[in-house]
């Protein structure tokens, strides 16, 4: 190794940006470096797999250099297997193959395989398993396994086991593939005996299971096979907290993690990651400080992921300026996903032309937005009534950023539309999608004509949910809403019978909310126990209060008009997350804040009485609904009643 080569070797591991990395490559350059395949490999490899986000400029190298060998092409099809677009790595192959200048290895059909595998690309699986045997390469276990892989990702779990079963000594790693494969495809009993029939085992193995069962829901067994695991590591122990707390179990997803610190495993970023991700689900601001303490005496503020669950954990908790204030204490480089993070989070408060400011710092920073960059943004302009503003940037998007809309970016114009009171707009956008709009988008829109009494365009709607999705309660209540607004009972009432007669029940709302670092979680209509009756009596006490001193009248509007006034009152009284603010008052000390997670959108009724409470009681109210958050303070919302 000559003066040159050493010093390139030594810089190189140091090279984390674009800037530092481009510096190397004047110096390669400068000194005839660039010539050496060796070298010149060993460059790609750092920007095309070391640096994630360096991918682009790794392509540029590769197409710099002459004759670029089989190491080279395996580099960066490997680096683009793992990135956004892993299609890319297939039509690099494809090239690989037409040039027939360079031989194709194990490495080459085992990259380009992950590639079809996380592209999903069960046609692309199969042409690489036939060229794979063409090549003599289809029985080498690196191939095998990455092929089993590819078809358990493609949910053809019967191909899988056939390459499977004819490995003929298939070792732990491709058991392990073929577990995922059955887990995968939703076929917990033939998982069961795969992993039951397994001659070794290995921390992986048991993280797959773990994992395979809180997917398909069974709690109860995931729980077993954690605590019969020999080792748990730090994927054992996140899996269970991220995974009860995704089923909405946040006091057992809290449970692990205070078990993990007392088995003295020490938190590290898997667990602190899953942890904060609980916090965020929750609304547990008063844990997610404390873990936010942990966070600072362990040092793992120097990690870019730990601060974006931090940031994920304030915005979500309600408290954006937190959220702002680790956005802006990030070390080095911030990463698209701080970026979004910090845009979405003043997007669910209301605040978007904040956000369309932060959006425009991250383009002068040099970070490329994303599409769910663009989805944050659209969003903010959406909950804001900033309609001129979303249209542009969604035409930007494409134009400038070459990114082209998703279903999800067509759902926020539909929104964004519809919100503003553009519903002809919005029906009319619908209709000449390039791409069939799924029930998603018809409902957005249902939404929408539910909030501007809208009663022909609703019937229109839900006439075309109806063949998408037609058990889904959530549209049923929009239209009897619509009519209700219209004073047509006779229709509310057939809406609602129509429920009785196809047994579709709506979803019960349910309300959460933190008290002393305890989660305390309200459902409507639920007097099972003695903190649900403290919350009804408070509640009580403070509709008189609100009554006399507040003018409140109940808004029963949406309740049907046959029933006595009485009773539709009840009615409203009930709702989850009256009863968790009237807890939050029974308990809290005077003046504190109180937070309150929804898994429902607010009623209109619920969302006077928090303006109602905040002013006569002088408390601020946070309360984060399915959509967004509503802040109250001094008799008025965050939201400008625009929601």
């Amino acid at each position: 190794m000559n003066a040159a080569e050493h010093i390139f070797s030594s810089l190189l591991p140091k090279c984390k940006t674009l800037k530092t990395v481009k510096q190397i490559h004047a110096f390669v350059h400068k000194t005839g470096l660039d010539t050496d395949p060796l070298v010149f490999g060993k460059l790609l490899l750092h920007c095309a797999v070391t640096i994630s986000d360096l991918l682009v400029y790794a392509r540029r190298l590769f197409l710099h250099f002459p004759y670029p060998d089989a190491f080279m092409y395996n580099t960066l099809i490997r680096g683009l297997a793992d990135s956004d677009n892993p299609h890319n790595a297939l039509l690099l192959f494809r090239e690989m193959r037409r040039k027939n200048m360079v031989s194709i290895d194990s490495f080459t059909f085992a990259f380009t395989l992950k590639a079809a595998a996380n592209s999903r690309s069960l046609s692309g699986g199969t042409q690489l398993h036939c060229q794979a045997f063409i090549h003599g390469l289809y029985s080498h276990m690196f191939v095998g396994t990455t092929l089993v892989s590819v078809y358990g990702e493609c949910g053809s779990v019967g191909h899988a086991r056939k390459v499977f079963d004819e490995m003929t000594e298939p070792n732990v790693v491709a058991w392990n593939a073929v577990l995922t494969a059955c887990f995968r495809c939703g076929d917990v009993e033939v998982a069961e005996e795969v992993f039951g029939s397994m001659p070794l085992r290995d921390s992986t193995s048991w993280n797959i299971v773990l994992a395979g069962y809180v997917k398909a829901g069974e709690l109860a067994l995931a729980r077993e096979a954690f605590w019969r695991m020999p080792v748990k590591d730090d994927v054992s122990w996140s899996t269970m907290i991220v995974g009860f707390s995704q089923s909405g179990c946040f006091d057992e997803a809290f449970g692990f993690f205070g078990e993990l610190q007392r088995e003295g495993v020490g938190a590290n970023e898997a667990s602190l990651t899953g942890v904060l991700s609980v916090c965020a689900q929750a609304g547990a601001v008063e844990f997610g400080r404390v873990l936010h303490g942990l966070v600072e005496k362990g040092g793992f503020l120097s990690l870019i992921s730990v601060n974006n669950a931090l940031l994920d954990m304030y915005s979500k908790s309600g408290n954006v300026e937190m959220a702002r204030l680790v956005f802006e204490r990030m070390p080095e480089r911030k990463s698209v996903v701080s970026w979004t993070s910090m845009i979405a989070a003043l997007a669910m408060h209301g605040y978007g032309k904040e956000a369309i400011q932060v959006f425009r710092k991250m383009e002068a920073s040099g970070v490329r937005p994303d599409g769910i960059t663009f989805i944050s943004v659209l969003y903010a302009c959406s909950h804001a009534g900033l309609v001129n503003e979303g249209c542009e940037y969604f035409s930007k998007m494409r134009e400038m950023y070459g990114i082209d809309p998703a279903i999800e970016h067509y759902g926020c114009m539909v929104d964004l539309y519809g919100r503003a009171g553009k519903l002809k707009k919005a029906y009319g956008f619908v209709c000449q999608l390039p791409i069939s709009p799924n029930a998603i988008i018809w409902r957005t829109l249902l939404g929408a004509c539910s909030i501007h009494g809208n009663v022909e365009l609703a019937e229109q709607v839900k006439e075309r949910l109806s063949k998408l999705d037609p058990d889904n309660s959530g549209d049923h209540v929009l239209l009897s809403n619509v009519y209700a607004v219209a004073g047509k009972w006779k229709d509310v009432a057939a809406v609602r019978r129509s429920m009785a007669d196809q047994k579709i029940k709506k979803t019960p709302g349910w309300s959460v909310i933190e008290v002393d670092k305890v989660m305390y979680s309200f459902v409507a209509g639920d007097k099972s126990n003695k903190v649900t009756e403290e919350a009804y009596e408070k509640l009580r006490e403070i509709m008189l209060k609100l009554r006399v001193g507040g003018g409140y009248l109940p808004e029963v509007g949406s309740v049907l008009h046959d029933i006595e006034v009485e009773d539709k009152e009840d009615s409203v009284f009930m709702h989850s997350e009256k009863l968790a603010v009237a807890f939050g008052l029974a308990r809290l000390p005077e003046g504190r804040m109180i937070r309150i997670v929804k898994n429902l959108r607010v009623c209109r009724d619920c969302h006077t009485v928090m303006k109602l409470i905040s002013k006569v009681y002088r408390s601020e109210i946070v309360v984060r609904d399915r959509s967004r958050f509503h802040s109250f303070k001094d008799g008025s919302c965050s939201c400008n009643d625009y929601w």
